[in-house]
């Protein structure tokens, strides 16, 4: 989880429950880099960083949910 990128979330840094995509508000980093202070490198670690900007240690994660299961109902 920690290590090689920042995380990027798609949480807003200042109302983490507001995941809307839309806007420029400063969103949540997470994890950490070692390409910058090593003791910053760990899990729990959240920044804030502007959607817009970009640094060679910012990366994501690609998640993909399960697919829906389908019920017949007989």
């Amino acid at each position: 989880m920690s290590g090689n990128v920042w995380e990027w979330c798609l949480n807003k840094y200042g109302t983490p429950q507001d995941i809307n995509i839309n806007g420029t508000d400063v969103r949540v980093l997470r994890g950490g880099s070692w390409g910058r202070n090593p003791r910053l490198a760990r899990a729990a670690r959240r920044y804030g960083y502007d959607p817009n900007g970009w640094d060679f240690d910012l990366g994501f994660r690609v998640v993909l949910g399960s697919p829906p299961t389908s019920r017949s109902v007989l």
